[in-house]
């Protein structure tokens, strides 16, 4: 018990620190990426992302405002002081902490390939089809790197955009993220997974701007409590059936 015991109070004096700050952390995301967030009938954000940023909040005992933003534009945006954070199921990459900084992961990720069930669609062949992806995402890179020399990729700006154009049959397979594509299954049942989830070490992290050591430390120590305290996994068992940590 005694780690415990060190991490919690490791926790506490890094959320007290941040605590006489601004009353209102202003988080950044797309909004397009259920089941992590998405706007629902009412125009409110939802997913697992909006619920893990509130939780956030509730931690650091601030106010949570959601800030939409294109997911182009979300470093930019970041940059720019529009928000505080971005908790958008954003991979954490080197290339990435050359403009941002990140917390510790708070999911892992993998990728996968999805396709129509009834067109035969392998690993193998997807060489010479026509894969789709979210423009900028890990997925898209796996794609063009493993795929690209010889299949045509096809990048979106959306993720929503990708699957539209999947079931209107203009790519023959799409490279996304596996728990998002699990979901999106479940109501698109002709189309299943091309092999097996592919593992490339992929931690998702809150990015915050350069040079606030304060605010990353702060969100990572409430990382560490919502885990610690079972809010993250009464989250988790909202939208998965597994630990996504």
């Amino acid at each position: 018990m005694k780690p415990m015991k060190i991490v919690a109070a490791a926790a506490a004096l890094a959320i007290s620190t941040i605590a006489a700050q601004a009353d209102t952390l202003r988080v950044g995301l797309d909004g397009g990426y259920p089941p992590f967030s998405s706007q629902n009938a009412n125009g409110e954000m939802e997913g697992f992302d909006v619920d893990i940023a509130k939780a956030i909040c509730v931690e650091l005992k601030k106010d949570c405002e959601i800030v939409v933003q294109a997911w182009d534009g979300l470093i930019p945006g970041l940059i720019e002081g529009k928000y505080d954070v971005i908790v958008n199921s954003m991979s954490i990459t080197e290339e990435r902490l050359k403009s941002v900084d990140f917390t510790e992961k708070y999911y892992s990720n993998y990728i996968s390939v999805v396709a129509k069930k009834d067109k035969g669609v392998t690993i193998d062949g997807l060489k010479s089809m026509t894969v789709g992806s979210q423009r900028a995402t890990i997925s898209a890179d796996w794609a063009e790197k493993e795929l690209g020399a010889r299949a045509d990729i096809k990048l979106y700006d959306t993720q929503t955009a990708a699957y539209a154009d999947l079931l209107a049959g203009r790519v023959d397979a799409l490279v996304a993220d596996y728990l998002p594509i699990t979901d999106w299954i479940k109501t698109n049942t002709d189309y299943g997974f091309v092999g097996g989830p592919i593992n490339i070490n992929d931690e998702i992290g809150v990015a915050v701007a350069k040079n606030n050591e304060a605010l990353r430390d702060s969100v990572s120590a409430a990382i560490k409590a919502l885990r610690m305290n079972g809010v993250y996994q009464t989250i988790n068992a909202k939208y998965f059936d597994v630990d996504i940590y």
